[in-house]
Parts: structure tokens; sequence; C-alpha cells
């Protein structure tokens, strides 16, 4: 009998040491100074583009996962959107691929990493932010989501060697199951908001996605969801390999910059106090949550008339329109945007100065996703919420989700001043009603052949 051991049992014994001594690292106390970049074992190329953001320090999450992750650790963690932990993994795949440079002998359609969104909002987010930390590191990333040109997504996947694929479940599906795209050769996988797949019934194609990869124990599999519901940690048992667990509390991390309170009014009284808040109190970039499509549509032709700059984003509204409108929003070319739950998810841009709850989300998670979109990289920011009789009996649970009571008070009279009478043209929002039922899936299957 001989005492060798493989390499793969040399590694679980390695993994499983280390865990033991992160037991102490991963209770909900964060460390008492924070973590700087330059600390952690980050290449150059890295250090140049985060400091071209004009960042320095770690949030509280990026300190304590990425120590685990660069040392090449599976990791599950816990947090709310905002909290930095798209960059807490992008910058675990870039270091890698800076550290283990690529065979010369690459096949087309064959990614290094996949990282799956659940929406394509943000899997175009995590694509732009991808470009921005990797900017030094020659790296290709490629976007795969659904509702934009096909072919234009096969071409960037057949022009060149791709490192880092970002896609949305479905469209991926559309890439494997033709033979353009293969994740055989997937080294690191990032499945991020786990809890959100499992909302919109994901999992099934996620699922099917992570069977087409290597086994776990021969890739770094890095798992990030806002709550670890009973689901989301069976998964992540079947997925990942000996993982360190990081929990971030949201209360901490979703609420602490933001101004919230919550004006009690009619629902008849909502249109005229939106106006009057935009129009009176010198708002700079204002995102207006409400929870249904058509409430959307009806918000943003009411503003439009109003001379107010402003767009919809919903499902409703063109892919290709929607970046667009995103980017104009960002550019701040636009005011005020008016967006969904699933629409606005996914949505990181700087300098959102407030968030309007036109109508209160039905799910907790919901509002601190939505509120989370201002106070945003440590800056400031207020959320307003409008509370009427049809949904004021919410705000117990997102007091609840928040570990706060929220300040409820009426409005003063001058924000429900009544608004000037315009021609309101409906459909100026360039929305359009879904179909009642969906159009059955087009086009024919073929194959396609690995090329080098």
């Amino acid at each position: 009998m001989t005492n060798d051991i493989t390499a793969e049992q040399a590694s679980a014994a390695a993994a499983t040491a280390a865990l033991d001594s992160a037991s102490d690292a991963t209770p909900e106390a964060e460390p008492a100074a924070p973590v700087l970049f330059r600390d952690l074992a980050l290449p150059n190329e890295i250090l140049r583009a985060v400091d071209d953001l004009g960042f320095s320090q770690c949030t509280p999450i990026q300190g304590r996962v990425l120590r685990f992750t660069l040392a090449g650790h599976d990791a599950i963690g816990r947090a709310q959107t905002g909290t930095g932990k798209t960059a807490a993994f992008l910058l675990t795949v870039i270091a890698d691929f800076l550290k283990n440079p690529p065979s010369p002998e690459r096949c087309l359609g064959e990614p290094r990493a996949l990282v799956l969104a659940p929406t394509r909002e943000l899997a175009l987010q995590i694509a732009r932010d991808a470009e921005d930390l990797g900017k030094y590191a020659n790296l290709n990333v490629v976007t795969l989501v659904g509702g934009m040109d096909y072919e234009k997504q096969r071409r960037q996947l057949s022009s060149a060697p791709v490192d880092i694929v970002v896609a949305t479940p479905g469209r991926l599906i559309d890439f494997a199951n033709k033979q353009e795209l293969f994740l055989d050769q997937v080294e690191l996988l990032v499945i991020d908001e786990a809890d959100r797949m499992l909302d919109m019934g994901f999992i099934p194609d996620v699922k099917r996605i992570v069977r087409l990869t290597p086994p776990k124990s021969h890739r770094q599999t890095l798992m990030f969801s806002a709550t670890f519901t009973k689901d989301v940690l069976n998964l992540a048992a079947q997925w990942t390999f000996y993982p360190v667990t990081i929990e971030i509390e949201p209360e901490s991390a979703a609420t602490a910059n933001i101004e919230q309170k919550v004006y009690i009014v009619t629902a008849d009284e909502k249109v005229a106090l939106l106006y009057n808040l935009i129009t009176t109190q010198s708002l700079d970039r204002v995102m207006v949550f409400a929870n249904r499509r058509d409430q959307t549509r009806r918000l943003t032709d009411v503003l439009k008339a109003h001379d107010i700059s402003c767009a919809l984003l919903s499902g409703d509204v063109p892919q290709e329109k929607r970046v667009k409108t995103l980017e104009n929003f960002r550019e701040g070319k636009i005011k005020v945007l008016v967006a969904t739950d699933v629409a606005g998810r996914g949505i990181h841009i700087d300098g959102v100065s407030h968030v309007v709850n036109f109508t209160l989300p039905e799910q907790p998670d919901d509002y601190v996703h939505r509120i989370g979109r201002t106070g945003r990289a440590g800056a400031s920011g207020t959320s307003i919420s409008f509370a009427c009789e049809d949904d004021g009996h919410l705000i117990p649970e997102l007091e609840a989700a928040i570990g706060r009571k929220l300040e409820c008070l009426y409005p003063p009279a001058e924000l429900l001043a009544e608004i000037p009478k315009v021609n309101v043209v409906h459909g100026a929002s360039g929305a359009q009603p879904a179909p009642r039922k969906p159009r059955p899936g087009g086009g024919s299957s073929h194959t396609g052949n690995r090329r080098r």
C-alpha cells in the first residue's frame, strides 16, 4: 500500500484546513479596520484599474471574501446589491486569469469564466464593470442576453477567444444548444442573485448550465444571494466545493447612508405629489418605482406631457432602447427614470439622488433593492415612499426588513397642489402593452463546430 495521495485529495484536504481556520472569520462582526486593495494579492493591472475608478479600500464583503477567493476557494455570499459583491467576484476572476495565462491553443466559443445573472440589465452592468476592472488585463468579455441582436453576439463569440461570458440563462442555453458555445473549459463559475433566479423560475435552466461545466471539484464556484433560504443553501451545497460562507447584514449595507420617509396620501394624490416633488424640490437624478407596467407607462406619459425629462424602463420596452435609456440616464440626459422591479434590478448608477416608491413593493426584499439604487459608494441618498389605503398595510413588513421604523408623515400642502392641466398623449413612453399570449419560439436548430 502506498501513502501517496492524489492532487484532488490534497486540494480537498487543504480546502478543509483553510475552512477550519476561516470559521472564525465568517461571523457577522466586520473587521475593525478597512481592508485596502493594495494589501491584497492583486496584480498591478488590477490595482491600476481600481485606482482609476477612485477606490482604495474594500467594502465589507470585498474585504472578507477576497482573501479566500483569491486563494482559489469557493464562496457563497449573502449581500444586497450595492455592497460591492460584483467587484468581489470580478476581481477574483481577473486576478486568476492574470496569474494563469491561457493556453495558446484555445478554441473559439470556450470561455474561461462564466457569470450568470437573472436579468439583462444586471448582466450588462456586470459586463461593463468587468471592462472597467479589466481595462489593463487585455481580456475579452462577451455578453449574451435575450432581447438583443443574436447574430451580433454570435459574431463576438466567433471572432476571437473569449475570456469571460456574462449571460442570462435563456440566451446562454440558446447558444449552447446550437453549439456556438462550449462550457467544458470553464475555470470559474459565478452565479449572481441566486434568490432572484429562484423567484423568476430560472433554476432548471441554471442546473442544466452547471451540468455543462466541469465538476465542482475542478472549477472555482462563487455564488451570491440577497437571502439564504433553504432552497438557496441546498443549491449551494450541490454546486460548490468546500465553500467559505460570508454574510453581510442587509440593514447595515443597504440603508446606512439613505434618508427614508413615507408620505401618507390617497391614491388620487400620488401623481400630484410626484410632479411637485420633482419640480419644486430640485431633485437631480431620480428613479421612480411602480409595481405594474401599466402604472409606469401612465406615469411616464404624464411626466413627458409636463415637459419633465424622463424615460421608461419596463419589460414593454425593447431591449436596445432600454440600453440606450440607461446610458442617457447615466450621462444625465434624462432626469427621471420610471421603472418596474424586474427592469430596475441590476441598475448600478452612481449619483442617483432620490428613489421614489410610487407604490410600495409587496416583497420587502424589493424595497431594500429599490432604495439601494441611491446612497451608493458611500454617498448619501433619499428614499421617499407613497403609502395609501391600498398599500399602507405593507409598512410593518418593510420596517422589519430594514430593522428600524420608517418616518411616516403627511406631505405639506404645497406638494399636493393641483398640477397644470395638459393634454396627455398615452403611448408617448414608447412602450406597448404585452400580448395576451406569448408567441411560440421560432428559428431552426443547427449545430456548430468548435473553431480554433
